[in-house]
């Protein structure tokens, strides 16, 4: 009889070493089918990521570069940002006077001229030329359009009036024309959509 409890012992022993492996593959073959599964998910997901980035044609309307070297003093340019117009100004020192003349405190959207130019650069004015009001684009680039009764840029579609420093005088546009990002890339060289 001892003899059998003896086996009877060394069966039991064996077998919990047995589930103490098994265990141990369990937890193996577990690891293995979630890494499987993870690494299947990554696969999968991965190409509707690379979908959404921006195409080629995109990246490059994404900045714009304008020569701004034949610009006169007093001229104004209109160039194309993400199908938008740019409008350029080369203010004279009357138009950057009248523009610092104007009370701040007076204007429906208050903001200074050198709160409007970059750095350094108070003569060169570079705005966003589409109205505040519905999204027309104001007139005031080419010689001799109407520049509304604060010199500056008039929207023929309700009358709004814009100052020398693109700011609203006076009509329904509820804000200044905007400011788009932009550096000076050289002297002569600006950079539309790249903060500087």
């Amino acid at each position: 009889m001892a003899t059998k409890a003896g086996s009877a012992e060394v069966s039991h022993t064996a077998g919990a070493e047995g589930e103490g492996e098994g265990l141990r593959r369990r937890d193996y073959l577990k690891v293995g089918a979630v890494a499987f599964a993870g690494v299947g998910a990554v696969v999968a997901i991965a190409p509707l990521f690379v979908q959404m980035a921006p195409s080629a044609d995109v990246l490059a309307q994404a900045t714009t570069e304008i020569d701004i070297s034949k610009v006169a003093v007093g001229q104004r340019i209109k160039a194309l940002w993400r199908k938008q117009p740019i409008f350029v100004a080369h203010l004279t020192p009357k138009e950057i006077a009248e523009a610092e003349a104007v009370p701040v405190s007076s204007l429906r959207d208050p903001q200074t001229l050198q709160e409007r130019t970059h750095p350094g650069q108070l003569n060169w004015l570079v705005v966003i030329g589409v109205c505040t009001h519905l999204g027309c684009i104001p007139l005031g680039t080419g010689e001799g359009e109407n520049r509304g009764p604060y010199g500056g840029y008039f929207c023929p579609c309700h009358g709004s009036q814009y100052d020398t420093a693109a700011r609203i005088r006076a009509g329904p546009a509820p804000r200044n024309l905007a400011v788009p990002d932009y550096k000076f890339e050289t002297p002569t060289t600006l950079l539309i959509g790249a903060k500087g």
